[in-house]
């Protein structure tokens, strides 16, 4: 015979749960946001450049790497990898000029890229990607040492820790560290800065757009402007794009396939529980917060990725608050192919339309 009473506390409970669930884990709607930007495709073409084939090659190439290790090594080994790159930064072979300057950021470890027009007194604080869980700053010079060629500005990018060997905050502290850091020193030493720039890829632009609302809130100098390259914003995963480009992505398809088809509640909890808070919180997912009076972001992302409903959002809730956003899109490109630096003429692209950026920002 069936235990009415205890089905229905059974009931009562698993409802309970779900209530919970949604009224403190899921964060407010954002499908306002969801609205197209008709003028935010700013490629030279309506498909990927034929190059794009070789990236791909490179990326299928690290992924094989990687399965081929039981799984208890492949944290180990996509550390590995993604500390390699997938292409030596061709500004730092030769006799260019460019050079990297270790640096102890507050006690947190970092580098300065440094092109040979860098100015110490503009400085661009760099937070790189890798889902939190991976990533240093020597495998993303690719990116790092561009930067520093289309800014001028003396990059400094942050060696932050690491999850799963350290909590989520410990990762936003590290950044915050950097933030004030950065604003009394250069690579010369103590100074005060005069032009500060903040960017990050994926998880690295998931803590830039984080620490400009920080730091309007802690009262402290504000950036000039913020880059975010294919940033994820929001960790409750309620973008459309972000189950819809599932097929399309093919850097994080592979891997979040799983996560995609898990049910919504326990996504949410698993968001939780991985990173303490809750998956709606500003500090984690900076599209919840508020984005009035923020310094000018530029947002770029590619049209094929699971996140650029994230970036969508994050851009058109800005603007509704009076901040200046943009978004720049490139079709089928690779989440983050910035990476894959001079094989592909869409990221030369996309680094000199972040210079056309700064000086725009410049001259506002």
């Amino acid at each position: 015979m069936l235990d009415w009473p205890l089905l229905t506390g059974l009931l009562s409970a698993l409802f309970i749960a779900w209530l919970l669930i949604q009224v403190f884990l899921k964060g407010p709607t954002l499908l306002t946001y969801d609205q197209p930007l008709p003028d935010c495709r700013v490629a030279s073409r309506d498909r990927a450049s034929p190059e794009h084939q070789q990236a791909l090659r490179l990326l299928e190439q690290a992924s094989a790497e990687i399965r081929a290790v039981p799984r208890k090594q492949r944290l180990e080994v996509t550390r590995r990898v993604i500390a390699r790159g997938f292409i030596e930064p061709p500004l730092l072979a030769g006799n260019t000029g460019y050079r990297i300057q270790e640096t102890d950021v507050g006690g947190v470890p970092g580098e300065w890229v440094l092109a040979p027009h860098s100015d110490p007194q503009r400085r661009l604080l760099y937070l790189h990607g890798g889902s939190f869980i991976s990533g240093c700053p020597q495998g993303h010079r690719i990116i790092t040492t561009e930067l520093a060629r289309v800014t001028g500005a003396a990059v400094l990018a942050l060696d932050y820790r690491l999850m799963p060997e350290h909590p989520r905050r410990a990762l936003i502290a590290d950044s915050q560290t950097g933030y004030r850091w950065i604003l009394e020193q250069g690579p010369d030493g103590p100074a005060p800065v005069r032009e500060l720039w903040v960017a990050g890829d994926s998880s690295g632009g998931n803590l830039a757009l984080m620490l400009i609302a920080w730091a309007r809130d802690t009262g402290l100098r504000p950036a000039n402007g913020a880059i975010a390259l294919s940033p994820g914003l929001d960790m409750t995963l309620s973008s459309p794009t972000f189950k819809a480009h599932l097929k399309t992505d093919q850097m994080l398809g592979p891997s979040l396939g799983w996560l995609v088809k898990t049910p919504r509640s326990l996504q949410l909890l698993l968001g939780w529980a991985i990173n303490r808070m809750k998956p709606a919180d500003p500090l984690i997912s900076p599209i919840f917060g508020d984005l009035s009076n923020l310094p000018p972001v530029l947002i770029q992302a590619s049209e094929a990725e699971m996140l650029l409903g994230d970036a969508l959002r994050y851009v058109n809730k800005a603007r509704a608050a009076g901040s200046h956003a943009e978004l720049e899109t490139w079709p089928e490109m690779l989440h983050v192919w910035h990476l894959f630096g001079p094989i592909l003429p869409e990221t030369q692209e996309a680094f000199e339309r972040i210079g056309k950026f700064v000086e725009r920002c410049r001259s506002r």
